[in-house]
């Protein structure tokens, strides 16, 4: 089940809440920032632990991995990092892909049986909204094609990007 919803992402009580991350998983602006700020310092040191042992040179785009989310209701958060538009050149929408289906896969291995995504890669990093609204709706809904035990939400925080995302789906 694909849900669409005006919220703040750091309030979601879901199994996982998904961080638009930059590659040094340390925090950032926009979700990421307001992630590490909602999630308390557990999920810095817990990030500084990824970058210490397995993710040395920050996580590539398109991959994710997990946290605890610490002081926030959601158990875990699934850090991902989106592509730079349009620097992604022609791999834009697969790296954009990866982002969400990666996620997912954390998201199954870990047992979450619901998933809050922010519109990843559209804030600084200036993916366009109406096409990565395309993107991250045909990921999800093939990913559930194969895994229809979770419950997935597109969380927006404003009714303008609620609504390009919703106009662009629909069409």
């Amino acid at each position: 089940m694909i849900n669409l919803k005006i919220s703040d992402i750091t309030q979601e009580d879901v199994s996982a809440v998904v961080n638009a991350a930059n590659s040094s998983l340390l925090g950032g602006g926009g979700v990421d920032g307001a992630i590490h700020r909602a999630g308390g310092s557990q999920i810095l040191e817990q990030c500084k632990e990824i970058r210490a042992t397995t993710y040395k040179d920050g996580l590539p785009t398109g991959e994710a991995v997990v946290t605890s989310a610490g002081d926030m209701k959601a158990k875990y958060v699934i850090h991902t990092v989106g592509p730079v538009y349009p620097s992604c050149a022609d791999r834009c929408e697969e790296l954009l892909t990866n982002c969400y289906v990666n996620s997912l896969k954390v998201a199954r291995k870990l047992g979450c049986t619901s998933v809050s995504f922010p519109a990843i890669s559209t804030g600084i990093y200036g993916y366009p909204k109406d096409k990565a609204a395309k993107v991250a709706y045909k990921a999800v809904q093939s990913f559930l094609e194969t895994d229809d035990t979770m419950e997935v939400n597109f969380v927006f925080s404003s009714q303008a990007s609620y609504e390009i995302f919703k106009n662009s789906i629909y069409k």
